[in-house]
């Protein structure tokens, strides 16, 4: 590739995409077919390995071949039955900081750690809080009816603590890699954990190249990530605190290692972190006033498969995308959630790894009656005005509060929370919505006797007004086409795979920017995530976006022959940061590309 720093002024991207795994490699370990075969298991540039050393062919074997079944050895189609609403929803920890860390944070990288580049920001913005963070195995029991399995977690649990963070108030997270190196099963014990879509330097994004350690067993057993929590524009345009108009609210973290981000996941890596201010305070007595405390709910949903011995299972060979037959919320398959008669938020999060939803309150009792409830958010950042929905529609990582206050029913009563957007495979939903009750049942809410006064605020809502672009601005913006693609067997963008080497779009910081982003396909779909800045559709096959999408997000649905126009601001850091389809199967086979935001 050359010294990528002559073609952009930056570094290269790491030891980590020094030697390539490509497919002649592939074909070597008995993998995939040789020429003229349908599809192969990674790009030419993929399983970027470290440059301190090597990966061996055991190794690959390992981590690919095992990756195509369960924990137990025998992969299954079907999942073993399990009853539905027979456990509770787990609600996740808040994660705890900690008075100090040994050794102490600095702006350069420390021994022992993977971070490769210093860090821009602690000075000016240094941590207020402390955390410690553990990416463990442990054994998780998905149901009562299954045995326990094999899951990787962020301190050993699924999903990892729920992060409680502030505007103003930086912290810094020190993110140890505990995995088991020589483990059996799926998945690759090297990873970049990916805060989604926070406003965050390059070095703390989790680029997926930046995964740790480079070589298995290699010294690099941590990263610490500093998360300023600092709004967007300070630097320039709205110093020196940056725009109240770009406040986030609900993002959470993954893994994001490269071609191995959908198994990482899947196994557990993954968790919410959720950001107030003086506004969205998380006390229901102040500012916005939205439910808070115990009433304020994050539910992440992912779906999954089971083998035959109730093990975990994993088909590291389908392409299209993974549908599960099992629907798990915050890690347990099918719960309950016994709720009071009074208003709740509830944070939505489609935790993938390929599954669209559309989530209807259905009455079992009377299906002919749509439950309405109100949404706030669409992604991470609340809407201009609440709206009032029957339903709404999340592609993978795309979340949406909601209010729904169960005042309006009596104690006994119970409602369903059901999906019913037909898919039949990883490509994409069909777009149908089945009748009430024929959907997938994900959890079901019962209704108890009062208990805690509710001093929440009932909508309609008023949040931040979205600082629309100006005609100037617009004018002014470079124009950039993304077609997001099937090509010689894998997924593309603009006709290429994805490496990490390769600068894309080399893109001054302060400067905005419209990209055009096209599927034009007639049979996939896809969820395209920009890292690090807030996008605004301006439109959708070239008309206004719906009220929903009339705010601010950071992933974008592209349905079948789609052309979806967004603009995006990049400001404050600069660096390296990917766009990618977030089925991340697809984001695994090389739907990605790398763009720089540069000093200007």
């Amino acid at each position: 590739m050359g010294d990528t720093r002559k073609k952009a002024g930056t570094e290269p991207a790491t030891q980590a995409s020094e030697r390539v795994l490509g497919r002649r490699d592939l074909v070597r370990l008995g993998l995939v077919a040789g020429a003229g075969s349908a599809g192969y298991l990674f790009s030419n540039r993929a399983f970027s390995a470290p440059g301190r050393g090597d990966v061996d062919d055991a190794e690959v074997r390992d981590c690919l071949l095992r990756g195509g079944v369960g924990q137990s050895g025998r992969g299954n189609a079907q999942s073993p039955q399990t009853t539905p609403f027979v456990e509770p929803l787990p609600i996740p920890p808040v994660k705890q900081p900690v008075a100090s860390l040994t050794p102490a944070p600095q702006v350069d990288p420390l021994p022992g750690e993977g971070r490769t580049r210093p860090h821009q920001a602690l000075t000016r913005f240094p941590p207020k809080k402390l955390y410690e963070i553990r990416q463990r195995e442990a054994r998780h029991r998905f149901h009562r009816d299954l045995p326990p399995s094999t899951v990787w977690g962020f301190d050993g649990i699924v999903p990892g603590p729920t992060f409680h963070a502030r505007y103003g108030e930086p912290i810094l997270v020190r993110n140890f890699n505990d995995l088991p190196q020589n483990h059996r099963g799926f998945g690759i014990p090297q990873v970049s954990t990916h805060l989604h879509n926070g406003h965050t330097p390059s070095e703390s994004d989790g680029f997926p190249t930046d995964f740790f350690p480079f070589v298995v067993g290699g010294p690099q057993r941590f990263y610490d990530q500093h998360y300023p929590n600092v709004l967007a524009g300070f630097s320039r345009q709205y110093p020196p605190n940056g725009d109240p108009r770009e406040a986030m609210s609900t993002l959470w973290y993954h893994d994001h290692r490269v071609d191995f981000t959908a198994p990482n996941v899947y196994k557990g890596l993954a968790g919410f972190y959720l950001l107030f201010n003086d506004k969205d305070t998380g006390d229901e007595t102040t500012g916005f006033r939205l439910p808070s405390g115990p009433f304020d709910v994050p539910m992440m949903f992912a779906d999954k498969l089971f083998d035959r011995d109730g093990q975990l299972f994993f088909d590291l060979f389908n392409f299209d995308g993974l549908l599960g037959d099992k629907f798990t919320v915050n890690g347990k398959i099918q719960p309950f959630f016994r709720v009071q008669p009074r208003r709740y938020r509830f944070r939505w999060l489609n935790g993938g790894p390929s599954r669209f939803y559309e989530l209807f309150l259905t009455d079992p009792n009377d299906r002919r009656r749509a439950i309405p409830f109100t949404q706030i958010s669409s992604d991470g950042n609340l809407l201009p005005s609440s709206i009032t929905q029957t339903s709404v529609r999340l592609s993978v990582a795309q979340r949406a509060d909601v209010v729904v206050d169960f005042s309006q029913f009596r104690p006994g009563t119970s409602l369903i929370l059901e999906n019913r957007l037909e898919q039949r495979n990883g490509r994409g939903p069909t777009g149908d919505i089945l009748a009430a009750g024929q959907g997938d049942a994900l959890l079901r809410f019962d209704v108890v006797q009062p208990g805690t006064p509710d001093r929440s605020l009932p909508p309609p809502y008023t949040f931040y007004e979205v600082n629309r672009p100006t005609r100037a601005e617009l004018d002014a913006a470079n124009v950039r086409i993304w077609e997001f693609e099937r090509g010689n067997g894998q997924w593309q963008v603009n006709g290429e795979f994805f490496d990490g080497n390769e600068i894309r779009a080399s893109i001054p910081e302060g400067a905005s920017e419209i990209w055009v982003l096209r599927n034009r396909s007639g049979g996939w779909q896809h969820p395209i995530h920009i890292h690090f800045e807030e996008l605004q559709i301006l439109s959708r096959n070239g008309a206004p976006p719906p009220p929903n999408e009339r705010g601010r997000n950071d992933v974008v649905r592209l349905g079948f022959n789609e052309e979806v126009r967004v603009f995006v601001r990049f400001r404050d850091f600069v660096g390296r940061y990917p766009m990618h389809c977030h089925n991340t199967i697809h984001e695994d086979h090389a739907m990605m590309i790398r763009f720089d935001v540069v000093r200007a």
